[in-house]
Formats: C-alpha cells, structure tokens, sequence
C-alpha cells in the first residue's frame, strides 16, 4: 500500500497571495496525514502542511466548528501553530477548499484546490511522484527559486543500533544517520535484533511493542519463526527481530569465550526478516512497499542484496528497489565453509555469487582446498552502489594492503564506490553543555577548557599543572590501535616534561602494562583499564592532544570528538584520520596558519614521536599558532545532518541505475 503524500510546498507569503487571489479568506492548520516525515516538512520559508479554508458559518461553505471539511478522514484542527492569517475583514466571500484524488481502488494519491466556481487551475500532487515511487520536495527560496529534491523510503540493516545495542563505531551510525534522514523529510525504518542478555541492557526495549506479526523463514534445514517488536521513535521506525538466538548472555557477536558459532544462522534470519519487514509490516497504517532503498551496513546484513537478486526480483518483487552496501569494517567479511551454503535457502545457481577461495599460505593443512562462502562479497558483487565511512578508506579497501582479499572485487566496482565520513552526535558531544565536564566552554569563551583539565588531573590523582602538555588516548588495546608503538615509545614520551593519560580494554598483555607504567611514572602517567563514558568525556575536554596512532580506521570517531573540545590529535594518516585531520602549517594563509592537526607516515615509532614532538613544541613556544589550531578544529561541521545530504546524493545516483539483475 502506497503512503499518502502531499508534494507541493508553498512559502506562507506566496500560499496566502495564493489562496487570497482565489478567494480564500481564512486557514486553519489540520491533523498531519501519513508519517510526519512525508507530511510536515521545515524549509526556510515554511512547511509542508494540508491546510482547509473555513469561512462564516452563515455562507454555508463550512464553518471553524463542525462545518464539512473537503478531506475525509480522521483530521482534527488545531490552531496553535496557524501562523498569522489574512485580515478576517472579508469573512463572506467563498471557501477554497482541498478535495481529494483517489485510484481505483480508493486509495488518496493526491490533492487539488476547489474553488467555489468559474475557472481554475487545479493544482495535482501527485504529478510530483516520479516512476520510482518516491516524493519530489520543492524547497523554496524566496518566492522564485525552488530546489526539487526526492523523498525516499529507506531501510537500515544492521546488526546493532544504538541506544538499543552498541559495541562500536556501527552501532553510533545506525542510531543517527536514521534520525538525521528522517529528520530532512525520508521515512525511515532500521531493522535489528531484539537482544536480551539478562543485564541492565534488556531495558533499552521496553517501549518496543510486539506487533503481534510472527513469521516463517525456511531456512538452515527448516522452519525458523520469528516475530516483530517496533517502537516509533525522533521520526524513525525502530524495528527489533525477535527469535531465541538472539537472547543470551554477551555482546551481539560473542561472549567471554569468543564469537558465537551460530553467527551465519541469527543474522540469516535479520537478513530474511528485512527484506519482509517493508512489505508486511503496517507501520502507522501503512506498509513501505516495494519501492524501498535498503542500507545494509557489514556482513551481517550482507545477504540483503543477494536475496532481492535471487528470490524476489525474479518474481516480480522489489524490481524497483535499490541496495547500498556500507562497508564499516572490511576485515570482518562472515566467512564459513563452502558446506554451509545449502543452509541459506539461496538457489544453487548463485553460489558463485557467494563462492570464496582462502590462498594456498592461508589454508589449515594439505588437504584443505580453502573453498568457503564469503558473505560481504556477495554483497559486494549484488549491491547496487557501495559506500565506506571515510573517502581515504573507500580507496584503501581496492589496494592489497588494505583490501583483505576483496581489492580486485572492489576494483572492479571502483564505479559505484564512494566514501562519506561519519557524523557526531553534536547534542551528546557539545563542551558547552556536555553534563561530564567541570566546566563548560566554547569557540567564543574558551575558559573552561583549562578548568576540565585542572580537574581531570585532580580526578586522576595527577600533579595540578595547567601548562604542562596533557596527552590522551581513547580505545581498544588491540594491534588496530597501534597500542604496541605506543608501549615502545612511552619511555620516550615520558622522558619528557609531559603526563599521559589512557583509557581502554582489550588485550590483557596491554591492560598490564598500563597498570605497570602507572607504577613506574606516578606523577605522569595514568591509565584507566576498562570503559567509561562520563571518563571519556572528561579526558577528551582536559587534554591538550589526543594520540590516535592506529594503523587503519575506517572513519575514527575520537578525532572528530577531540577536535570540537579544542583538543589537537595527532593521528597516523590512514582512511578517515587523513581525511579528517588537516596537517598544521604554520606558514600558510600569510602566516596565520593552517590545519587541525598533525598526522604522520609511515607508521613507525619515529614518525610518531616527530610528530609528537611537534604537537608539543607548539603548544609550549607557540600560543597563537596553538588556539589557531584549536579553533579550527572547533569550527569543523562533522554533523549527522551534513553527512545526510551526502548520503541523499548517493541514493540520487542509485536510483539512476537499473537494479542489478543477475
């Protein structure tokens, strides 16, 4: 069932020239029909809204209190956001009302204005749906210029979504790239497990409802059930996957004794679960239809394309519908035997798509022909368009170093791929209010930075010095995050008159000896084994330079935090550290410099410490060049909002492009 939606938008100067011109005196806002994202749309000059005209009781044309309304239904008026209306002077003159259009079946596919009489123009919203089903909005400037741009209905696969479940950088982009593109007018829905692990967590589900819709998913040798909870939530349908293998002890990928062995079969069933979801599911009364665009974001939502290509486009169903692969981590691809495939209810004949072959070195013995199936790259030769969380990490995956056996693959799509670096979420990161932090601050005020870090090495029990340099890290204590150069060179870095601060987990060879150093540099060193929000924000305002040595990052989210706190990183330039952290140059713009920070190649403990070193020599002999730096960094728009508009022109693009067909 096709949603309603209304598609003209007028400024409220032209809509009442308008309306004047045809007679109407007097409006009134009414209910919103369909979604809020489809119906009531902000622009600069006025929003997308259904308004009736209502004149004197005595004229008979309806009435502010009872009178006949042109559109049937369930609207009720309110007159608390009715902006300021035309002189009531002329109270008796006729009514311009808004009748519907209707197909065949009933169903409202537009809108016209009825004049009382005589000859009229009838304004048509549905002549602004295009032929893949989606809304035009006219966003307009001034009374002339208008800009169209297209409204789509999107669906987010993923395996986590934060606040409901979170391990990482994925579960930070699912809980607000949604509501960032809810909120510039798509609707939207994100697809998810449900999972209950006995812990304070199970919590962030209690507004999901049942939606009392169970369903059968003949898959690994036969007949799964799962069921559907939903939550209505900034815009955005939440909706949660709800079977027994999603609810146990652990993350969503694994517990203390690694990951799941049943990883393939519980995201096979998010990935089924999906690709029904828009098409059975009555959300505020109405499905999404076939004409969806699905996001599916790693391997775990990596059968989503594959499926539409294979079981549903040949039947007619979803020919019209786009999949975007958004690769956030290339080196985890959900790779299992070849002896697997039967279980994911594929046809034989798309076992090629799926077909992955280990090299000789890599294979565990003799005998072992390495044949497994790859389920990133099924997705990856099936998706319609490709995207990463950075533009340097879309060019690192088709290289060999950084391309884990699928650089040739990518290559070859090099076409469709493109890269757009995350967002943050600006309300929880803001050091003007940020509720963690001893004292808040701005680009305009910068006072209070200098009060978190007094506080910060009050907190940790370090010596209160104001101007000695403070260096942080925020992180895993894993091989990725380069921990191993950092325990090499800390001897170094100590050497200095510096203090040092970590906080992470991991690895536990890591873990004890950051508890070793802390022994052995009392008044400069301290590191917090584990994670802890309100420490993490609390180091990223008091420090002086965050230290990101990592040797790749797919976008890195610290950087971005420790840049809008006035905080300089020093960052190994590698995927989104290089696109996001500029190099200082302290001779640029007439000598007023350039740059947010500093970032280093090759990766190596001398490169490393160059750099450091420079960071450190700035901020003592430097101080002008110093708050340059700072500003910048403060000044940089690295918003949700920013990143949707990106993401807008790639759906743009897919939507060009035939669907793929096998």
């Amino acid at each position: 069932m096709e949603s309603l939606q209304v598609t003209r938008l007028l400024s409220w100067k032209s809509f009442l020239n308008t309306a004047a011109k045809a007679g109407a005196t007097r409006f009134r806002t009414t209910t919103q029909l369909g979604f809020p994202p489809l119906s009531k749309k902000a622009t600069k000059n006025g929003f997308l809204m259904i308004r009736r005209s209502f004149t004197n009781a005595s004229t008979g044309s309806g009435s502010s209190s009872g009178g006949t309304d042109a559109v049937s239904g369930n609207i009720s008026s309110h007159d608390s956001s009715s902006p300021p209306v035309e002189d009531e002077k002329d109270e008796n003159k006729p009514g311009y009302l808004l009748g519907q259009e209707k197909d065949g079946s009933g169903l409202v596919i537009g809108f016209h204005f009825i004049p009382p009489s005589g000859d009229h123009e009838v304004i048509d919203s549905s002549k602004d749906i295009d032929g893949y089903g989606v809304k035009k909005i006219e966003d307009v400037e001034g009374e002339d210029k208008a800009q169209t741009r297209v409204s789509y209905n999107i669906v987010f696969v993923t395996a986590e979504a934060a606040p409901y479940s979170k391990t990482g950088g994925l579960g930070d982009v699912c809980g607000s790239l949604p509501v960032a593109l809810a909120a510039r007018g798509h609707r939207v829905m994100v697809v998810s497990p449900r999972y209950l692990n006995g812990t304070a967590a199970d919590e962030n589900f209690t507004l999901a409802k049942d939606l009392g819709c169970c369903m059968k998913i003949y898959c690994f040798g036969g007949e799964q059930e799962i069921a559907f909870f939903h939550e209505y939530r900034e815009g955005v349908d939440w909706v949660f996957v709800d079977h027994p293998s999603y609810h146990r002890p652990g993350n969503p990928y694994g517990d203390i004794n690694g990951a799941f062995g049943d990883n393939q079969f519980r995201y096979t069933l998010l990935c089924y679960a999906a690709c029904e979801a828009p098409l059975v599911l009555p959300l505020g009364g109405f499905t999404y239809g076939e004409k969806c665009l699905f996001l599916v974001n790693d391997w775990h939502a990596g059968l989503v394309p594959v499926l539409l290509a294979s079981k549903y486009r040949p039947h007619g169903v979803y020919k019209d519908a786009r999949s975007i692969l958004v690769i956030h981590n290339l080196s985890h691809q959900g790779v299992e035997p070849a002896a697997t495939y039967k279980n994911l209810g594929l046809p034989s004949e798309w076992y090629g798509a799926l077909e992955w072959v280990f090299p000789t070195w890599a294979r565990t013995h003799a005998l072992d022909t390495g044949e497994a199936v790859n389920v990133l790259k099924g997705a990856i030769v099936t998706a319609d368009r490709l995207l990463t969380v950075s533009k340097g990490y879309s060019w690192e995956i088709t290289t060999v170093e950084g391309g884990y056996g699928l650089h040739e693959i990518l290559s070859s799509r090099k076409s469709v791929l493109n890269g757009i670096t995350n967002g943050i979420d600006i309300t929880e990161w803001n050091p003007s209010s940020d509720e963690h932090i001893a004292s808040h601050y701005s680009i305009d005020d910068l006072s209070g930075k200098v009060q978190c870090k007094i506080a910060l090495q009050k907190e940790l029990g370090l010596p209160i010095r104001p101007d000695c340099p403070l260096i942080g890290f925020i992180g895993r204590l894993d091989y990725q995050k380069g921990i191993d150069l950092i325990r090499s060179a800390a001897p170094e870095i100590l050497a200095d008159d510096v203090q040092f601060v970590m906080l992470g987990s991991g690895d536990p060879q890591f873990e004890s000896w950051m508890r070793d150093t802390e022994a052995t540099y009392k008044d400069k060193y301290r590191g917090w084994v584990g994670f802890n929000v309100p420490i993490s924000h609390r180091i990223t305002a008091g420090c002086d330079i965050l230290l990101m040595p990592s040797r790749f990052e797919p976008c890195g989210l610290n950087q971005l935090y420790a840049m809008r706190y006035g905080t300089i990183p020093v960052v190994h330039a590698t995927g989104g550290l290089r696109d996001t952290v500029e190099n200082f140059n302290p001779f640029a713009r007439e000598g007023r410099g350039e740059g947010t920070g500093w970032s280093f190649l090759p990766l190596s403990e001398e490169s490393m410490l160059t750099a450091l070193r420079f960071a450190i020599w700035t901020y003592r002999e430097h101080k002008s060049s110093w708050e340059g730096l700072l500003r910048r960094g403060m000044e940089k728009d690295y918003t949700w909002e920013n990143a949707a508009i990106q993401y807008e022109q790639v759906f743009e693009w897919a939507s060009i492009d035939p669907p793929y067909i096998h």
